[in-house]
């Protein structure tokens, strides 16, 4: 569990970072935020006393990913090396399927060190952010909260079959979103059936959109179309700015939330270790 001091130690950190390399850190606050007691996913390293840098380790499942930082004028030290093999060696305990190391997209720096790691490309991630556009509600779709056991029952075969997640890790990560995160589930109801999910975290001004999936079956209907439509304009309705995450290989979501006045402002990119 973080400490408030070792959070803003982070965030201090960060914006350090991103001013002197231009560049946005994927360093998913709220799950810092919730981490477990005695959890060994986050690393520090202290020069007299001062953060200058960081290393996180994010679990979905079978799959984890590390996102860290060194300050600008402490580089080339293998301070950066040092927080990796341990992130790496934890991983490895754990007995995860997949390392991920997530760098953005425009980072030349992430991109030198990444040449001297045993990794592959594997895809990019657009961070998108709607901008002002007229969206049509339609009354047959209804996006409701989440509460019964069978919604839950819902989300977990949703994040099986549009995410690939085993269903004993979705069941796991639904679990720990219910208890940790305080992000506002909703369910898809169309014709009386449930045909897809999201989730929606509110935090300082902005509402990001996360795990937002359709049923296979019901795909290519407009459903995801319209059922985003609608929770765009309630939270642009409540004066929040509205965001997402989208891989840049699936082009059927990029189009739908381009059609809906998404556009992409940063991207990161994603390399699968070799274990």
């Amino acid at each position: 569990m973080l400490t408030n001091v070792e959070l803003n130690e982070i965030k201090a950190l960060q914006e350090i970072c991103e001013k002197e390399g231009g560049f946005h850190l994927k360093l998913n606050f709220e799950m810092l935020k919730n981490r477990a007691e005695n959890s060994n996913e986050d690393f520090f390293h202290y020069e007299d006393g001062r953060l200058v840098g960081f290393l996180g380790s994010y679990y979905f499942g079978n799959k984890v990913e590390l996102c860290g930082m060194v300050h600008p004028k402490f580089r080339l030290k293998g301070i950066f090396s040092q927080l990796l093999k341990k992130g790496l060696e934890e991983a490895k305990k754990q007995k995860v399927g997949t390392i991920l190391l997530n760098a953005p997209t425009s980072s030349q720096s992430a991109k030198e060190f990444l040449k001297n790691i045993l990794c592959t490309f594997a895809v990019a991630e657009y961070q998108m952010k709607w901008h002002n556009t007229e969206l049509v509600a339609d009354p047959a779709i209804i996006v409701r909260p989440s509460i019964s056991e069978d919604d839950g029952e819902a989300e977990i075969q949703l994040d099986v079959l549009g995410f690939g997640f085993l269903e004993n890790e979705a069941r796991e990560m639904h679990r720990e979103i219910r208890e940790n995160c305080g992000e506002q589930m909703f369910i898809i109801d169309v014709d009386g059936r449930t045909a897809g999910k999201m989730r929606v975290n509110e935090k300082d001004g902005e509402a990001w959109i996360y795990g937002f999936v359709v049923f296979p079956e019901l795909r290519g209907k407009g459903i995801g179309r319209k059922a985003l439509s609608k929770v765009v304009k309630m939270e642009n309705q409540k004066g929040f700015s509205i965001f997402l995450e989208v891989e840049a290989r699936n082009a059927r979501a990029l189009g739908l939330y381009e059609s809906c006045g998404f556009r992409s402002y940063h991207s990161q990119d994603y390399y699968e270790y070799n274990i």
